[in-house]
């Protein structure tokens, strides 16, 4: 051991501060995007009304007939023939086809 030689930095304290920048990446390109969008799908669904087309994680498409707010179902009208339809939970619906989506086909 040498008396005379520089102090030996704390090894925590010399990694704080990238410790630090990794948290802080970590949090705007991970967290803060995934908050947002579940804000967006969270907002969407909460305006969802009858007559809006829509598609569910599994790939069915079909029209909105009824919604129970309280139970988080939806009632979706798969086929316009028969008048088929399926009740999903509010969380199975993937996006809400609009007038663009449509278009851009």
């Amino acid at each position: 051991m040498a008396e005379g030689g520089p102090p030996q930095p704390d090894g925590l304290m010399s990694m704080m501060p990238a410790l630090l920048i990794i948290l802080g990446l970590f949090y705007f390109l991970i967290l803060r995007p995934q908050k947002n969008k579940e804000q967006t799908f969270r907002s969407m669904v909460d305006n969802l009304k009858e007559k809006d087309r829509i598609v569910t994680i599994g790939g069915i498409h079909g029209v909105v007939t009824g919604i129970v707010r309280d139970s988080e179902i939806v009632t979706v009208r798969i086929d316009e023939s028969s008048g088929t339809k399926i009740r999903i939970g509010t969380s199975a619906i993937a996006r809400v086809v609009t007038d663009e989506d449509k278009t851009e086909k």
